[in-house]
């Protein structure tokens, strides 16, 4: 089943396949930070999985904000990433992440 709206948890069996597969850590990149990355990763968060979110494996876009301002992405993404750190996940870039899993602390 695809996805159809901005969290993989909702439409799809993601839920049912982890708790099945018991597994309890979840590693999220993608595409874009402060839409699908972010709901998912608050979903995830909020299921009790330990989350981990990948900073340097997603992005964002720059828009315009409601009074018609742009801010560009790389604002956009720092802003996201830092509602999402320590509430729903824990936010590392692509290396610290691997020397986690080769230390064997994720």
């Amino acid at each position: 089943m695809h996805k159809q709206v901005n969290s993989a948890f909702i439409g799809t069996d993601l839920n049912d396949y982890l708790n099945e597969q018991k597994i309890n850590t979840l590693a999220i990149v993608g595409l874009t930070t402060p839409h699908c990355v972010s709901t998912t990763t608050r979903m995830s968060g909020n299921l009790g999985y330990r989350t981990y979110l990948i900073a340097d494996a997603t992005a964002a876009f720059g828009m315009n904000d409601h009074h018609g301002n742009f801010i560009d992405a790389q604002t956009i993404h720092h802003y996201s990433l830092a509602t999402l750190h320590e509430e729903f996940a824990t936010v590392l870039d692509t290396n610290h992440f691997l020397q986690k899993i080769q230390n064997a602390t994720v």
